[in-house]
């Protein structure tokens, strides 16, 4: 990389991660290309991101963010996770972590917040905002359909005596 294409990194990528929800940042050394190639994959899905940068690189995009004070993390073969939703970059990460030792969480940001490694794990616990959403849509379908069965009921009762009678005078 030249200093041009090196600036324009610092930039992009001090964008992007102003925008994230959650940094996770972990050392990564002795991991095969096809378990990075895995977990950058689960990454996507989840709607998040993988990248691994110099670590000067990425010291210099974290400047001016609010998780510039995660920046001593950076040392070694370190790799950083984010995403929007607070939850699926830790997510992915810890699960990933679980199976791969070679994988060691050591710890993000979230906000101007520093998590370590077990509030990484703490937030990784958390249902995803589309959990959540899922949860609330069916709490609030709940009440419609209770109203509907209350609704219908006393026309059920009322045909049942109906057939009562009828059976008893047909009996």
């Amino acid at each position: 990389m030249d200093r041009a294409q090196k600036r324009e990194f610092v930039a992009s990528f001090n964008e992007t991660l102003g925008n994230a929800g959650v940094i996770v940042v972990a050392h990564y050394a002795g991991l095969s290309v096809a378990q990075m190639t895995d977990l950058r994959a689960r990454m996507k899905e989840a709607g998040g991101q993988i990248k691994v940068a110099k670590n000067q690189l990425v010291k210099r995009a974290l400047e001016g963010t609010d998780a510039e004070s995660i920046q001593d993390l950076f040392q070694g073969p370190t790799c950083v996770a984010f995403s929007v939703d607070p939850v699926a970059a830790p997510k992915i990460t810890v699960e990933f972590a679980k199976k791969n030792q070679n994988l060691a969480i050591l710890g993000g940001a979230m906000g101007s917040t520093v998590l370590d490694v077990d509030g990484v794990k703490s937030l990784a616990s958390l249902p995803s905002l589309d959990e959540i959403r899922a949860t609330i849509a069916g709490l609030l379908q709940a009440p419609a359909g209770k109203i509907a069965r209350i609704l219908n009921e006393p026309g059920g009762q009322i045909a049942r005596v109906l057939q009562a009678r009828a059976d008893q005078a047909a009996g």
